[in-house]
């Protein structure tokens, strides 16, 4: 039987969600919890990969098990052995078929800055300050340049191992309430280190070290040097994967 977990983690002390020998991972956590809950050692598949101190608050993982569990009690018997930095909001039954990267439509990320000369104790695992003052409006009309289908190559990482740099973005926009400035992504799919890299170069519109407009050529470009350098990973999180209907219980 396949079940589909909505989980939530600090990614603070896991090297990333997958397996590496002799590093603590979110996907390494997942799978000891299952082998002592259930004794059955079972793989854990993401919708996508999360970097080593990226945080989610949706992300969505299946798994089989042999044996048959009423999704609560499964809830409530997951999170009672994996660690406080790990939680199961939600668990379904799913069609045994159901791949959470593949039938995934759309992702959405949020980045957090703290714009302040202040540190908050309460924030800074969990976003990144930026101590001179930042133009949101400008990062924002940035931001927006980067809605429709692009080639995202000037944002791609090396080492990224997707098929096409060519991804589809519905939302980019970029608020800000006080000292905390929050950006929000959402496409179908990200190239390694894009919402970071993307971030990095909006941080540096808001400094006055480029222009909103300059957007439009830089993606045009297809050169990651032209970018900025890529922002910290604390101030990521993987919000919510969609479905659009595919994967109901």
């Amino acid at each position: 039987m396949r079940y589909k977990l909505t989980i939530a983690y600090d990614g603070t002390a896991f090297h990333g969600w997958q397996l590496q020998p002799g590093r603590r991972t979110v996907q390494g956590a997942l799978e000891e919890a299952l082998l002592r809950l259930s004794g059955e050692q079972r793989r854990v598949h993401a919708s996508g990969r999360t970097d080593a101190g990226v945080h989610a608050d949706g992300q969505v993982v299946a798994f089989d098990l042999d044996r048959a569990w009423e999704p609560r009690r499964l809830l409530l018997a997951l999170n009672s052995v994996t660690a406080g930095d790990v939680s199961v909001k939600a668990v379904d039954i799913v069609d045994d078929a159901f791949d959470p990267r593949r039938w995934a439509t759309r992702r959405r990320y949020v980045y957090r800055i703290w714009n302040a000369a202040w540190d908050s104790p309460f924030l800074r695992r969990y976003a990144w300050r930026i101590g001179a003052p930042l133009d949101a409006e400008a990062m924002a009309a940035a931001a927006a340049h980067l809605l429709g289908e692009h080639d995202f190559t000037s944002f791609r990482a090396a080492g990224c191992d997707a098929e096409t740099p060519v991804r589809r973005v519905f939302r980019s926009d970029l608020v800000r309430a006080a000292e905390s400035i929050e950006y929000t992504i959402e496409a179908t799919a990200f190239l390694r280190h894009m919402v970071r890299n993307v971030v990095g170069t909006l941080a540096e519109v808001g400094l006055g070290r480029r222009h909103a407009d300059d957007l439009p050529a830089l993606l045009a470009a297809r050169d990651r040097k032209l970018a900025a350098p890529t922002a910290p990973p604390r101030g990521l999180s993987l919000v919510e994967v969609r479905y659009d209907g595919r994967a109901r219980p």
